[in-house]
């Protein structure tokens, strides 16, 4: 090949090259722009989906007052005992509560889900209160769940027999006396008398045969009698009832109790005059216990998102309890998944491929969210940490972290918001919303709360908190205490027993 040859070849080569190289630069350049103009489409649809679920769960105070004078209402109906009232308004029969007066030994059964409690107290008056308790824990065998109404009373009495053999020498019972015994039973139970009531239906797993439509305490009452126990069963309660009692032996200004854990209930003190649907003689304290069952309020009012009528139509009691799913350890967690969800299918959260995890049912809980909404680290680490376990994203963006937050922080809000309205509706019910008008100081009010939700979760019971104050108003809310009253169902049921007592006149 001649010079002029080679030279022409070197000059083609180069310029294919210098081609190639801007063809190369244009081409990575347009990727980059493809790129660039997809993540921004990503994160515009993230932006609206965030948007969208921001607006739908929003709970301004206006709403939340119209849903506190709904609840009232719903109230007053349950009262009347119309038949069309969400709420069941149920009389427990409580109409003495503790007054810290309360002597002597007393027992606790406090049956409520797949363990059950047996608890045991010394009260000593004013003075001692609560001079000594001991209780123990027991589990349920799976078998009893679905068997018969004698082989679970049976078990539980037989459980309760061994636990009184344990009875130390610092528990005193008097001679000639029976022992005696509050039943905390925290399943739909229609009240006959403070010591007695049916079961309308098992919940929480529960298929026994035999039981529905009997009365509960006859039934305990006969397995403890074939057990060769001689001792009495003075009160029937739910938890809430319970959490009330014990609220109020720790503070006579207890005048309602809340509790919010995997469910949600609310129980308060009514002027038994205000009850039009009471037909005996009006008791001598002149008030009774109501439990409302509150968690089946509904109304239009309240803030329901596609996520939760997903959630609704999806549960095994659909357009039941609609309340208890916007507020309770139940749900919130399940909401914060159909949302993240939501994200990862309509803007790739977690990238390409949609998380099989993801789409389990209940698979991230309320326990898991408190944990990565209370994640205060610079780079979230406990949430993605989280993250990875729950949904199976080995690696994610800071973003995702701080999105998946955003979304705890929004629910559960949300949730604390509305169990304020509902709190705060109580107190409109009993007048105690706002300072009197004939100049009088506003009373001291408190309200007892409990559960795992309210105890444990502390972003979830700082919002209820003060939401509630902004509701009342400054003058209002500086009369009102949030307590904590921790497993007050228990120690209530026996201090319902003492106040009920047989003996109770001798002292």
């Amino acid at each position: 090949m001649g010079k002029a040859a080679a030279v022409g070849t070197a000059v083609v080569v180069c310029a294919a090259v210098g081609t190639a190289m801007v063809l190369g630069r244009r081409r990575r350049r347009r990727d980059a722009e493809l790129l660039g103009a997809a993540e921004a489409e990503r994160k515009r649809r993230v932006a609206a989906v965030i948007e969208d679920v921001e607006r739908t769960l929003a709970t301004p105070t206006a709403l939340l007052r119209g849903i506190s004078d709904a609840l009232v209402l719903e109230m007053e109906r349950g009262l009347r005992g119309d038949i069309h009232s969400q709420l069941k308004m149920l009389i427990s029969y409580v109409d003495q509560l503790p007054t810290g007066d309360e002597h002597g030994l007393f027992y606790a059964l406090d049956l409520g889900g797949t363990n059950f409690r047996v608890l045991r107290v010394q009260l000593g008056g004013r003075e001692k209160r609560v001079a000594k308790q001991q209780y123990q824990e027991v589990s349920i065998p799976p078998h009893l769940m679905v068997g018969t109404s004698l082989e679970l009373f049976d078990f539980i009495a037989s459980v309760l027999a061994k636990f009184i053999e344990t009875e130390g020498d610092e528990f005193h019972l008097p001679v000639g006396r029976q022992r005696e015994l509050g039943f905390t039973f925290s399943f739909p139970v229609n009240q006959l008398s403070i010591s007695s009531g049916t079961l309308i239906k098992w919940t929480k797993g529960f298929s026994i045969n035999g039981a529905v439509g009997e009365d509960v305490v006859a039934e305990l009452s006969k397995a403890m009698e074939r057990q060769g126990l001689d001792m009495k069963v003075s009160a029937l309660v739910n938890d809430t009832v319970g959490t009330l009692a014990g609220g109020r032996y720790m503070d006579n200004d207890v005048v309602a109790a809340i509790i919010l854990g995997t469910g949600t209930n609310a129980a308060y003190v009514e002027h038994a005059n205000a009850i039009p649907k009471w037909t005996g003689l009006l008791p001598k304290s002149g008030n009774m216990v109501i439990n409302t069952e509150w968690g089946s309020f509904k109304s239009d009012k309240l803030p329901l998102s596609e996520y939760d009528k997903a959630l609704d139509f999806e549960s095994l009691n659909p357009g039941e309890q609609i309340y208890e799913k916007l507020i309770s350890g139940m749900y919130l967690g399940e909401i914060v998944r159909r949302i993240l969800l939501k994200l990862a299918h309509d803007a790739a959260l977690f990238g390409d491929v949609v998380p099989a995890k993801l789409e389990l049912p209940f698979v991230l809980r309320t326990p898991d969210m408190s944990a990565m909404h209370h994640d205060a680290s610079h780079d979230l680490k406990i949430l993605g940490s989280k993250l990875k376990d729950i949904v199976g994203v080995a690696d994610t963006s800071l973003e995702v972290r701080y999105i998946t937050r955003h979304i705890c922080d929004i629910v559960a809000e949300r949730g604390a918001r509305l169990a304020a309205a509902g709190i705060y509706g109580i107190l409109k019910k009993l007048g105690r919303d706002k300072v009197p008008t004939d100049g009088s100081p506003m009373p001291r009010t408190v309200v007892a709360l409990d559960g795992g939700l309210y105890e444990h979760y502390k972003k979830f019971s700082s919002c209820l908190e003060a939401t509630l104050s902004d509701l009342l108003g400054d003058e209002a809310s500086s009369s009102l205490v949030a307590k904590l009253a921790n497993d007050g169902s228990g120690i209530g049921a026996a201090l319902l027993a003492a106040s009920h007592s047989q003996y109770a006149d001798i002292y």
